[in-house]
């Protein structure tokens, strides 16, 4: 079966536990995970002004897929940079059309919408983010606070990221290695 991978884009403006808890989790996980740059490899500025250092280029990371899961962390700036990005959608597009796991949290999955992706799936969000979703009526929305309706994973906040990132561990690797990741976090059951 080979490790999993995961491609997690970092764009200016991301939330930074959206981004750090996933990463972490995935990686405590066994899962190879590269934090993609959206627009190079200099580090990258979060919503909260955390500063984190991307593994390569998304430009770079792309030609290294394809990858079991993109991961597309929130943060108002963050989420509006991947829904402007043609580079993203081409990777999301991809990424479906290979029947590969998408992940989204917070903003991030107003990217889904931006781009097209996973239209009829049943997804969450951030609260704020809820109308944009809403409008148009392609996606059937709940408050759920990870909703992973097949093969596209969505989750609420910063508040969800634990729960957002082990989703993303089982759906991968099943729900032993995600009770293993777990267990040693001290998170409230």
């Amino acid at each position: 079966m080979g490790t999993k991978r995961a491609l997690v884009i970092l764009a200016k403006g991301a939330e930074e536990m959206e981004t750090v808890i996933p990463v972490d989790l995935m990686r405590r996980a066994g899962i190879k995970v590269t934090i993609a740059g959206l627009t190079g490899k200099d580090p990258v500025v979060c919503s909260r002004d955390v500063v984190i250092c991307p593994d390569a280029s998304l430009e770079d990371a792309r030609k290294q897929g394809p990858y079991d899961v993109v991961v597309l962390p929130g943060g108002n700036l963050g989420a509006q940079n991947l829904c402007e990005s043609s580079v993203v959608k081409e990777i999301l597009k991809e990424q479906e059309s290979r029947k590969g796991l998408i992940a989204a949290i917070c903003a991030g999955p107003t990217a889904l919408l931006a781009h097209e992706i996973g239209f009829g799936s049943k997804v969450t969000s951030h609260p704020l983010a809820k109308d944009k979703m809403v409008n148009g009526n392609h996606y059937s929305y709940t408050e759920s606070r990870v909703e992973k309706d097949g093969l596209i994973l969505t989750s609420r906040g910063p508040g969800t990221s634990f729960e957002f990132a082990l989703a993303i561990v089982e759906a991968l690797s099943g729900s032993d290695v995600a009770s293993q990741v777990k267990a040693p976090l001290v998170l409230k059951d």
